[in-house]
């Protein structure tokens, strides 16, 4: 099932924040949108998932597009995961995570245990939402997200909540829903964690697509130098890279 955005062009606030962006994301893959601040990387994601309306252009999910689908199927297929989630009510673990059957009207308790289960959750689970801390709380709201069982896992800096062992145990989840054919897209700032943990990279400068394909190509040390505007060298072997930048 490929998520396909054609000429996207949207604006937030009555900003242009992109200009007819393309994206072609494939399931089995981790694609890494990436950029400097403001780039659009949230916006985008956002239009991957249906939730802004483009001025113009349009995505497509399986040949489908998304405007044309129902709230409930577009919740079934893309699971969303913004940046700054919050959790309205105070209630347990437990019935956060649950809430990600909503779409499928059904308990789904397999797939709820299943999200629990890999994100940890298991010594929090009866703890109200009100005692999480920042890392807690996003691993809970992922965990929701999982347990909807989407086919395409769309996720907003994921890792920037969590200390390195959620951080790994993460990246690890997402690897194998990649190879058991599910679609990851995440935002990341991070181009070393972009650059050794995702396959493809979407590159953002001031709104505009300015690179896409994979990481190794995407990520290049002359495209860093374009839209970051540092000097900046990749060491280290493939799959262990690390990023120095030159004063």
């Amino acid at each position: 099932m490929t998520l396909v955005a054609t000429d996207l062009t949207l604006e937030r606030g009555g900003k242009r924040v992109l200009e007819n962006v393309r994206a072609d994301l494939a399931p089995g893959t981790i694609t890494a949108i990436v950029g400097p601040n403001g780039a659009g990387k949230s916006s985008l994601l956002l239009a991957l998932t249906g939730l802004i309306e483009p001025v113009s252009g349009h995505v497509e999910l399986d040949d489908h597009r998304l405007d044309a689908m129902s709230p409930a199927d577009r919740a079934k297929a893309l699971g969303f995961l913004p940046q700054h989630a919050e959790i309205a009510w105070d209630v347990a673990v437990e019935n956060v995570v649950a809430l990600g059957r909503l779409p499928h009207r059904d308990r789904g308790s397999a797939a709820i245990e299943a999200a629990i289960d890999e994100l940890e959750l298991q010594p929090l689970r009866h703890r109200p939402a009100s005692q999480l801390s920042g890392g807690e709380r996003a691993r809970v709201l992922l965990a929701r997200v999982l347990a909807g069982e989407p086919r395409w896992i769309l996720a907003d800096e994921p890792l920037a909540a969590l200390d390195l062992a959620h951080q790994l145990n993460l990246v690890s989840n997402l690897k194998q829903r990649a190879r058991a054919g599910q679609g990851v897209v995440i935002v990341l700032h991070d181009l070393a964690l972009a650059m050794n943990h995702a396959d493809r990279a979407i590159v953002l400068h001031e709104g505009r697509l300015a690179a896409s394909g994979a990481v190794e190509g995407a990520l290049s040390q002359e495209m860093i130098r374009r839209c970051w505007g540092v000097e900046a060298k990749w060491i280290g072997d493939e799959g262990h890279r690390a990023l120095t930048l030159e004063a």
